[in-house]
């Protein structure tokens, strides 16, 4: 089985504070391209990617993501690092500052997929998916665009860019990645000896998960957690034209 490793989108700037980047579903780190140009004027980039076939549970991942991060951050001098967790990612981030929480100075969770479990309807229809034929995923990913994001909110490049990660994860890898994100849960109490900003994002149009819940939720359990709620975009809004990542962290003031 092949191991989680991390991209190097842009040439290194160890100068820059350091940015981790856990992705969504698709696990491929990809879909953060549109926010990078824009980024990379700020920080020195890595971004997460999980094999299709990594089968690690909740514990095993977040070991292995932390090893590489140790490992990076022996490298590089002193400097501040950011932990950046996209909807399947944002429950990862959530357990591994749980588990090191000296390692990261800023946190920003991103419409996290720990909000799964407060919609009863989605956690049963996602156990459905067991009993789908497997090439019914691929017609699926079409049909599951609308409820990722408004689609006139994302240019056609980013639309098939979004498709073509979507298709690029095999069905049981789906289906795996679905049954983590079920079984998901941490004590809000650890949650809360969390000492660091936490900045959690979320789309007020998210058709796929209750993401502005979930943040109310979760900033009344960090003690130095702040929302930023963007009125108009959906789940995918890190694709969306008129989103700028790193205006938003600015204005967070995180």
């Amino acid at each position: 089985m092949s191991k989680p490793y991390l991209i190097y989108p842009q040439n290194l700037k160890p100068e820059n504070p350091l940015f981790i980047y856990l992705p969504g579903m698709d696990g491929t780190g990809e879909l953060l391209r549109s926010q990078m140009q824009k980024l990379s004027s700020y920080f020195d980039i890595r971004c997460l990617n999980i094999p299709v076939n990594d089968k690690s549970n909740w514990d095993h991942l977040t070991h292995q993501v932390l090893k590489l991060i140790y490992s990076d951050i022996s490298q590089t001098s002193c400097r501040p690092v950011y932990l950046c967790g996209e909807s399947f990612g944002g429950c990862l981030a959530q357990k591994m500052v749980i588990q090191a929480p000296h390692l990261f100075d800023k946190i920003i969770l991103i419409n996290p997929a720990s909000s799964f479990r407060l919609n009863p309807w989605l956690n049963w229809t996602s156990q459905l998916m067991n009993w789908l034929p497997h090439y019914l995923f691929n017609v699926g990913a079409i049909g599951l665009l609308p409820f990722l994001a408004p689609i006139d909110r994302i240019n056609y490049r980013d639309q098939q860019q979004l498709l073509q990660a979507m298709r690029s994860i095999p069905p049981e890898t789906v289906l795996w990645r679905i049954s983590l994100i079920r079984k998901f849960s941490l004590d809000a109490k650890r949650l809360a000896r969390i000492t660091q900003p936490v900045l959690v994002i979320a789309g007020a149009e998210d058709k796929l998960l209750p993401s502005v819940q979930e943040a109310q939720r979760l900033i009344n359990i960090f003690p130095h957690g702040k929302v930023s709620i963007l009125p108009n975009s959906g789940h995918a809004c890190l694709l969306e034209k008129d989103i700028n990542l790193y205006k938003i962290i600015q204005d967070s003031d995180l």
